[in-house]
């Protein structure tokens, strides 16, 4: 028997909808006789209208409402082949869960055709997956009851060769029979064979219903929630192997969790505390404290931690993974555990990140990271704004000590108090987390309106509030805008028309408002008015708006608004742009990055801020090449290129930054029209719909350097080209300094539901990690990030290589 036998899913653990195919309808239909058949004339011509109507009965008792399927008259093959998702999810079942399935036509009035019953789990109490062939009862509804009187399963003593062919089929689609190609082929070819033979035989005596169920990379074994174990099967008199699901297994071997228990023995406290690490054991020590915060402990690693704890006190980096080490389930252990906690050397606000992941739910070690995340300025608490909000999902309180934080640090800082409010608002549509978010929401609220003036003359809480909410207002109208927008028939410059008749008319308190709005990419900001003469329409399917708004001190603010799609994700690029930006130039490194602002106002809605720039794809239409657009603005005959070595150098810096950050956040779908360029020279990315290596286009380069750019910079042999290779180097190297803060971001961002995240947090966190290359040090860095930008050039020139055609394709 193989390991494999052992790895299982109990259905306890699946929080997934219940879910199955109802694919197609085997045998002829009979077709009764109606009274008003001449005039329907459905049953004359063989056809019907039919669907299939399913229920999830537990216990013998109906859970949920019934589901129909579409209505399929393509006879006589009726092929429904529909996706059917059922609100009641694995883990609510019971060992007795059924599902009936009822064929209903619809063409000779409600006729009744059959039903069908089948259990979900098996005599061994393992989920039933993959193809089930279910016999109809002609004339019956399906039976819910428990038993039912309406079993699919076909009784053994009545199977015939086909159904045991089969049955092995669905055995060999699910991957439990070997794959041998040229044998399958004959072995397919004799079943058609028999199946022509028993239909001819048979006749058409039997309708059955084709239903294929989700399929689990492992078997889905039944247990209840909060049991601890599963009864095993009944142990028969024959020679059958009796596999005995055993929860344990695959887990820590019993001895050896006993012997790690008495090496961790709280008596050896005093022992430990005087034991000094030998130089190999140091240098392990080292080697797990270099562990990204995604890294899991091996058993030898968490003993070693353990048995040095007290020597590692002074060591601030070691804290997150002695944390990890700390067996929580053992009272005595925890409570020691969380003493060192309190001795220990203060850790970083960026290690303190990692406290806050799902991983920890001891809510004194959540306390404790909130306890030091109050040690971080406003400006830098922002940064982490909206992963902290993320957060929220992994607390166990609704009025946790993180959100109490995330409220008070708002009431003193309108900016923290605007984005938080937003933040919070658009995760309300998670209905798993909507109440604890709605708590906080509350929180920010009633603090807020209990506030009273500012000592500096500042606005009191309830008008603080209130101009908050009309940001709300606002977007809400806009909203409003563009859909009206959307229906007028006509070009762009119609619609245009519109928005500014709309504006100067039926919306004109637009134009100039009651009272000045905060805006909500720039809180510190006021708003008090859309100018209608400056404001358009951008050509493309869902019409964004871009509005000017006049300033409460004379000056204009530009904002893209944007409905009907979904913009977090280009918040969190966004969000980590400017992060990066901020850590490069910490140490001294301008890059002049253009972190723009990006604002979630709903799930699919929201603003950005509007860059005065152009595409390098209509940049190249227009002036050919990018030095020839630059000399419009910067002209130098003594300069490099005809153009100022100030712009150069930023042209270069630029490109040099988005570089690195585009390679570490693995963004795809680049092309012409997604890179920007400002007069000034600076280049940046736009619309991230595809991060962490999703690429909708094969074979993408592994950096997004087009030739357009390489070429601006005087071509690859270039000095140029030369410190653009060198600023990459360095920003890459200062932000592999940062990875941990990077990843631990990211890994709050594992509940979130961000397509490229949400859709296997695991491995997109995983190839973040790959990105950083922590295997290497700085000068192994330096070599492989050229061989990398080398790499990546080589393929934009004309050679004869079929890998570096593919990627001088991807550009195109």
């Amino acid at each position: 028997m193989t390991g494999n036998e052992f790895r299982f899913f109990l259905s306890c653990d699946i929080n997934l909808p219940v879910t199955f195919r109802i694919e197609r309808l085997e045998g002829n239909l009979p077709f009764p006789k109606s009274p008003n058949s001449e005039s329907n004339g459905s049953a004359e011509d063989g056809t019907a209208e039919l669907y299939v109507e399913c229920a999830l009965h537990i216990d013998g008792a109906p859970f949920g409402l019934p589901t129909r399927t579409r209505l399929e008259s393509m006879g006589p093959s009726y092929c429904w082949n529909e996706l059917i998702t059922l609100t009641a999810k694995y883990r609510d079942l019971t060992a007795q869960s059924q599902l009936t399935f009822t064929v209903w036509d619809l063409s000779h009035g409600e006729g009744l055709i059959g039903g069908a019953t089948i259990i979900l789990f098996n005599n061994k109490k393992q989920l039933k997956t993959g193809k089930q062939k279910l016999r109809l009862w002609a004339g019956k509804e399906a039976d819910g009851t428990f038993p039912t009187s309406t079993p699919g399963k076909v009784p053994r003593h009545e199977r015939g060769e086909l159904e045991r062919l089969e049955k092995l089929v669905n055995k060999y689609e699910r991957g439990q029979i070997q794959r041998v190609d040229w044998l399958d082929r004959l072995t397919f070819k004799t079943m058609e064979k028999i199946k022509e033979r028993e239909s001819l035989k048979n006749g058409s005596s039997h309708l059955y219903l084709v239903v294929d169920f989700c399929s689990f990379e492992h078997r889905v074994v039944f247990q209840e929630s909060g049991a601890n174990f599963v009864l095993p099967s009944p142990i028969a008199s024959t020679n059958d192997i009796v596999i005995v699901w055993d929860p344990e297994v695959g887990k820590i071997n019993p001895s050896e969790h006993k012997q790690l228990k008495l090496a961790r023995s709280l008596t050896r406290g005093v022992i430990d505390r005087d034991l000094k690490p030998s130089s190999n054991e140091r240098k392990s020590i080292q080697r797990i404290l270099k562990y990204p915060p995604t890294r899991t402990l091996s058993g030898d690693d968490r003993q070693l931690l353990w048995k040095f704890r007290f020597s590692l006190m002074s060591e601030k980096r070691a804290l997150t993974k002695f944390l990890r080490c700390v067996e929580w389930s053992d009272v005595q252990e925890a409570k020691q555990g969380l003493e060192l906690m309190g001795k220990w050397e203060t850790i970083d606000v960026c290690d303190a990140l990692e406290l806050l992941s799902p991983v920890f739910e001891s809510e004194e070690v959540r306390a404790y990271a909130v306890s030091v995340l109050e040690r971080a300025d406003d400006e830098e608490l922002q940064c982490y704004l909206l992963q902290l909000v993320q957060a929220l999902r992994f607390e166990r309180s609704d009025k946790s000590r993180l959100s109490q934080f995330l409220v008070q640090r708002a009431l003193s800082n309108i900016e923290l108090a605007s984005f938080l409010r937003w933040y919070v608002a658009v995760e309300l549509y998670d209905p798993a987390y909507a109440k604890r978010f709605y708590c906080t929401y509350e929180i920010l609220e009633e603090n807020m309106m209990k506030m009273g003036a500012g000592a500096n003359g500042e606005e009191d809480g309830f008008k603080r509030w209130q101009s908050l909410v009309r940001q709300t207002e606002l977007t809400a109208q806009l909203c409003s805008i563009t859909r009206d927008v959307r229906n007028v028939r006509g070009n762009t410059q119609k619609k245009i028309e519109k928005l500014r008749q709309l504006l100067s008319g039926l919306l004109s308190e637009l134009t100039y408002f009651d009272e000045p709005i905060r805006s909500p990419l720039t809180p510190g900001v006021l708003i008090t008015g859309i100018v209608p003469s400056e404001s358009s329409i951008f050509k493309s399917a869902l019409h964004p708006l871009r509005l000017t708004f006049k300033t409460a001190n004379g000056g204009t603010s530009k904002i893209i608004f944007k409905k009907g799609d979904d913009i977090r994700q280009d918040q969190l690029v966004v969000q980590m742009v400017s992060l990066m930006d901020r850590l490069l130039k910490l140490e001294n490194l301008d890059l002049h990055l253009t972190p723009y602002k990006v604002l979630a106002t709903g799930q699919d809605e929201g603003m950005l801020e509007f860059i005065p720039s152009h595409s390098l794809a209509q940049i190249l239409s227009e002036h050919r090449s990018i030095i020839s657009y630059l000399q419009n603005f910067h002209p130098d005959d003594n300069g490099p290129f005809g153009i100022t070595a100030t712009c150069l150098e930023t042209f270069i810096k630029s490109c040099a930054g988005y570089s690195v950050i585009t390679y570490i956040l693995g963004i795809g779908d680049r092309h012409l029209d997604n890179l920007l360029l400002r007069n000034d020279g600076s280049l940046f990315h736009v619309d991230f719909g595809f991060i962490l290596g999703r690429d909708p286009k094969p074979f993408p380069p592994p950096m997004k350097l087009c030739k357009e750019m390489v070429e601006a910079m005087g071509g690859a042999e270039s000095q140029y080209y030369t410190r653009f290779k060198s600023y990459c180097c360095e920003a890459y190297n200062i932000l592999r300094k940062s990875s941990n803060l990077i990843l631990n971001l990211f890994y709050l961002m594992a509940g979130s539901n961000i397509p490229d995240i949400a859709s296997d947090p695991e491995k997109g966190i995983l190839k973040l990690q790959e990105k950083f290359r922590l295997d290497l040090d700085d000068e192994a860095c330096i070599h492989f990030f050229q061989d990398l930008i080398n790499e990546s050039v080589s393929a934009l020139f004309p050679q004869m290589v079929e890998t570096i055609h593919r990627w001088a394709q991807y550009w195109r």
